[in-house]
């Protein structure tokens, strides 16, 4: 390995942006695992970081991408040697270290988890950070006691990877599952992940009252802002919500009503979470977590080159379900 390709984002006079460049291992960041990239996906935030359409990157220049799966090539940890099939997941990178979309990675040790049994590289980067977080959701929501008895779960931001994720994993075990979304013309796609029904964010009134009508059992929320509201004023007693994305606003406006009234819980949901629960996770997800409908989920692939003409459509939020980036 002389010399290998890598999508490199600089930042010049503070504009942002983002090219295929030639780079030498030496210079990547610091780190006791050399993965050989195999595989990578497209988040919401891979496009921000490479566009510059938000502050991801806090280390320039940097490679982008948050998520990889691969071999290892070398490692000076004794917990990883060399054709190790592992994936990294967060952890920092594409924030303050060198990301995914490149040939080679450098990472530390610590955020390196080996490919679980049950799943290849590639469906490990189909499932990626999207498919980690909703999985973290329904570990803790379970947690907190949800049950399907409880009550119909709905899913915000349901045609996102995290949403369609969250879709599979509820409704697979057990959970009756409303799609939130204003993408009526994906009701299809939503159906065959698991949904019964559909709430059509675009025609909703979502009333004004402390506490409105308690209509779910929980909810996994991407949406944030004037939805998570929400949701705290429909939820039925006892019901928890995942909080995950702010695509809707990272405000929240209610009142302690449906806390103390209700019972409600407020679940905050991030995938720098315990080593311990990263692992389970993992694990899980290549068990009985293990998505149904990952032929479905997959809606792209895409050859490594392709990465630059993608990530228009993220910020369009014309993506459904999730893009895979062959890589190597």
């Amino acid at each position: 390995m002389n010399s290998f390709k890598a999508l490199r984002i600089r930042q010049h006079e503070h504009k942002v942006s983002a090219d295929f460049e030639t780079m030498q291992l030496d210079e990547l960041t610091a780190g006791e695992v050399v993965i050989k990239v195999s595989w990578s996906g497209i988040n919401y935030k891979d496009a921000l970081a490479a566009t510059g359409s938000a502050k991801i990157v806090r280390k320039f220049p940097l490679n982008g991408g948050i998520d990889l799966a691969g071999k290892v090539h070398s490692s000076t940890d004794a917990r990883f040697t060399a054709g190790d099939s592992v994936l990294v997941v967060g952890g920092g990178i594409s924030e303050t270290l060198d990301g995914g979309y490149a040939e080679y990675a450098r990472v530390p040790a610590a955020c390196v988890v080996p490919v679980p049994h049950g799943l290849t590289e590639r469906e490990a980067m189909a499932i990626g950070t999207a498919g980690f977080t909703a999985a973290l959701a329904v570990m803790r929501l379970e947690r907190m006691g949800q049950t399907p008895a409880h009550g119909p779960m709905i899913v915000t931001g349901a045609t996102g990877g995290v949403g369609s994720f969250a879709i599979d994993l509820l409704s697979s075990r057990g959970y009756e599952v409303v799609a939130y979304t204003g993408k009526t013309e994906h009701h299809d796609y939503l159906s065959a992940l698991g949904a019964s029904r559909f709430v059509d964010r675009n025609s909703l009134d979502m009333g004004k009252r402390p506490l409105e009508t308690a209509l779910w059992g929980g909810a996994v929320d991407n949406v944030g802002g004037e939805t998570l509201a929400w949701l705290t004023r429909t939820l039925k007693p006892f019901g928890s919500i995942a909080s995950i994305g702010l695509t809707g606003g990272f405000e929240l406006s209610t009142t302690v009503m449906p806390f103390i009234l209700r019972g409600v819980s407020l679940i905050g949901i991030n995938i720098e979470a315990p080593r311990a629960m990263r692992d389970e996770a993992w694990q899980r997800l290549g068990s009985d977590l293990k998505p149904q409908h990952l032929d479905k989920i997959i809606q792209r692939e895409i050859q490594f080159d392709a990465l630059l003409s993608a990530f228009p459509d993220y910020l369009k939020n014309k993506v459904v379900g999730r893009t895979v980036v062959k890589i190597a």
